[in-house]
């Protein structure tokens, strides 16, 4: 006995069955191309897409926003802009705003970090000295910690008339230190404070530096720093 309505015809059939099928597979492939888009997508967009009728996508996208806000999300499907796209919901907006932003701040390249140890430890100090404990080019990594508020300028030195740069207020704060003889102790290796200086001192007289460049593609472009005269 058949369960079909008699009242519809064979074709019929086939295409309800088609459009009922299509509504229990179609969901997974419209998150799965609004993951990646990059705008707004219309459902016609979708529906040539996923190979299915207009009102089989428009009644799934329909059934998504209804899950996800029953669910709880974290995300929502809007219909912006004569299309559909994810979104963060409005009430997690702070929290991503200060995770964006102190996550920027946090990310520093090995370079940008060694590059700070040496202001840290040193300072007040010049770029060209700290090329030269570095043995690199740091016009771009140094760029990078002054916009990001790390570093700052404190002066010039007296004898050479360079900036002399130091570490700020933001530094201790992001290392968690009350003050500048908060941080650790260096390596028993290293040389002493003292000697570092007089080495410094005679490689700025030398003009110090390397024509080596700090492999950072990340930070902007810099000139190379000449070799020291022998």
């Amino acid at each position: 006995m058949s369960d079909h309505n008699p009242d519809l015809s064979a074709s019929e059939v086939a295409m309800a069955t088609t459009e009922a099928d299509h509504s229990v597979n179609v969901a997974g492939a419209l998150e799965a191309l609004l993951l990646l888009a990059a705008e707004p997508v219309t459902e016609f967009e979708l529906a040539q897409a996923v190979g299915a009728p207009e009102s089989v996508v428009a009644e799934a996208l329909a059934e998504l926003v209804a899950f996800y806000t029953e669910t709880g999300r974290g995300f929502e499907l809007r219909q912006v802009g004569g299309g559909w796209r994810y979104y963060t919901r409005e009430e997690y907006a702070d929290l991503i705003t200060r995770y964006v932003v102190e996550g920027q701040q946090a990310k520093l390249s090995q370079a940008a970090l060694e590059t700070l140890a040496v202001v840290a430890y040193t300072q007040p100090i010049s770029r060209a000295r700290v090329s030269a404990v570095r043995g690199v080019n740091v016009d771009g990594v140094m760029r990078t910690l002054l916009s990001r508020g790390l570093i700052e300028e404190a002066g010039h030195d007296p004898d050479t008339g360079a900036v002399l740069f130091v570490t700020t207020g933001y530094f201790l704060e992001r290392m968690g230190l009350k003050t500048l003889e908060d941080l650790p102790p260096l390596a028993p290796q290293l040389p002493e404070v003292e000697e570092l200086e007089a080495e410094l001192s005679q490689l700025a007289e030398a003009a110090p530096g390397s024509g080596h460049i700090d492999p950072e593609p990340a930070e902007p472009d810099s000139e190379p720093v000449q070799e020291p005269r022998q």
